[in-house]
C-alpha cells in the first residue's frame, strides 16, 4: 500500500476544515523532527522527577514528527482538527507503509498524555511508562525522519 491511499480522507479533513493546504516546507519539517529529537532527549533526561512532564515531552515528539510529514506535503492541522485531524490523516496516509507500523502508537500516546492532561482518576506515570513513551516515540520521530524529503507535495 501506498502513502497515496490515504488521499480521500485527507480531502475529507481538508473539506471539514480539520486540516488545511499550505506551503510545503522540508526545511521547516526537518526543524520540526530537530525539536522532536530534543524532546526526546529532555524527556529521558527528567523521566524520574517528572515522569508525567516527560510523558508529555515524549509525546510531543511523536506529534511533531507527525506534523512535519504534513508540512512537507504542505498540509497543517487547524484548530478544528487538532491532533486528531493529525493521528487521522498520518494513520491513513502512512501506516501501512514499510515501517509504517510505528505510527500506529501515535494514537495510544496521544490517549495517553490526554489522560495525564485532563485527569479523571489517577493519571500517575511511572518512570517504565515513560521509557516505553520515548521508544514508541523514537520510533516515530525515525520513520518520519526517513521518509520526509520522499513525500511529493500534497
Amino acid at each position: 500500500m501506498r502513502w497515496e491511499e490515504g488521499r480521500t480522507l485527507v480531502e475529507e479533513l481538508i473539506e471539514h476544515d480539520e486540516l488545511e493546504r499550505v506551503t510545503a516546507d522540508r526545511n521547516s519539517a526537518k526543524e520540526l523532527l530537530k525539536a522532536a529529537g530534543r524532546h526526546l532527549s529532555s524527556a529521558g533526561a527528567i523521566r524520574d522527577t517528572d515522569p508525567e512532564g516527560a510523558y508529555s515531552m515524549a509525546y510531543d515528539a511523536a506529534r511533531k514528527a507527525c506534523a512535519a510529514l504534513l508540512e512537507a506535503q504542505g498540509l497543517r492541522a487547524t484548530s478544528n482538527g487538532g491532533h486528531v485531524a493529525v493521528k487521522g490523516a498520518i494513520m491513513a496516509q502512512f501506516s501501512n507503509l514499510s515501517g509504517g507500523a510505528v505510527v500506529k502508537s501515535f494514537d495510544r500516546l496521544r490517549r495517553r498524555r490526554n489522560d495525564i492532561e485532563y485527569p479523571d482518576g489517577d493519571s500517575r506515570i511511572d518512570p517504565d511508562e515513560v521509557d516505553e513513551a520515548i521508544a514508541r516515540s523514537g520510533a516515530i520521530v525515525d520513520f518520519a525522519d526517513r521518509l520526509v524529503n520522499e513525500l511529493p507535495v500534497f
